[in-house]
């Protein structure tokens, strides 16, 4: 079993930058695809990004700018370093696991398990 705990989140000030980390247990973190989700108040939860286990990296269209995902084996830890925060990125952040690398990138479907998410707010 995987347990993730995103941490990280907090009040930050548009422009400026924030980086969420997800923290896992479990012995085959290695294995796993890791994404990082957003669900704001009222929408659906939208894809942000993901890091296959060996590093390759797949954004959302409008978050390859800002946004940056990375991972550390060593310590069984997922990034997400955000800059120029925007108030529309306000939501809450979800960390999540899964054993595919492909198409299914972006659908919720494709990862097993998840965090209990991180609250971001951007204030203008």
């Amino acid at each position: 079993q995987v347990q993730l705990v995103e941490t990280g989140g907090g009040l930050v000030q548009a422009g400026g930058s924030l980086t969420l980390s997800c923290a896992t247990s479990g012995r085959t973190f290695n294995v796993y695809t890791m994404g990082w989700f957003r669900q704001a108040p009222g929408k659906e939860r939208a894809f942000v990004a993901a890091i296959s286990s060996g590093g390759s990296t797949y954004y959302a269209d409008s978050m390859n700018s800002r946004f940056t995902i990375s991972r550390d084996n060593a310590k069984k830890t997922v990034y997400l370093q955000m800059n120029s925060l925007k108030p529309e990125d306000t939501a809450v952040y979800y960390c999540a696991a899964g054993r595919n690398w492909g198409r299914g990138l972006p659908s919720p479907y494709n990862y097993d398990h998840w965090g209990q998410g991180t609250q971001v707010t951007v204030s203008s």
